[in-house]
C-alpha cells in the first residue's frame, strides 16, 4: 500500500494482519502499533506531514490510508 511517506506491506491471514514491511520516504520516519490481532498501522511521519495506513481484518479484509499535512 503506498502512500505520500512510504510504502507498506501486510499479509492479510484468518484472524490476523501481519506486517511483512515498512519503507519510509526520504525524510520520513516509520512507526507500527497494533491495538488487536485484527488490525495493524503504519505510521510515516515528516516535520509537516504524516501518511498512516490502517490494516484490518473485519468481515472482509480492508485497508486505508489516512494523508494528514499541516
Amino acid at each position: 500500500m503506498p502512500s505520500q511517506g512510504g510504502k507498506a506491506t501486510v499479509r492479510f491471514g484468518d484472524d490476523a494482519v501481519c506486517l511483512i514491511s515498512a519503507v519510509p520516504n526520504q525524510g520520513f520516519t516509520v512507526r507500527t502499533s497494533r491495538t488487536e490481532a485484527q488490525t495493524l498501522t503504519v505510521t510515516f511521519s515528516a516535520s509537516r506531514h504524516r501518511s498512516e495506513i490502517t490494516a484490518t481484518i473485519q468481515s472482509q479484509n480492508r485497508a486505508d490510508v489516512r494523508e494528514v499535512s499541516w
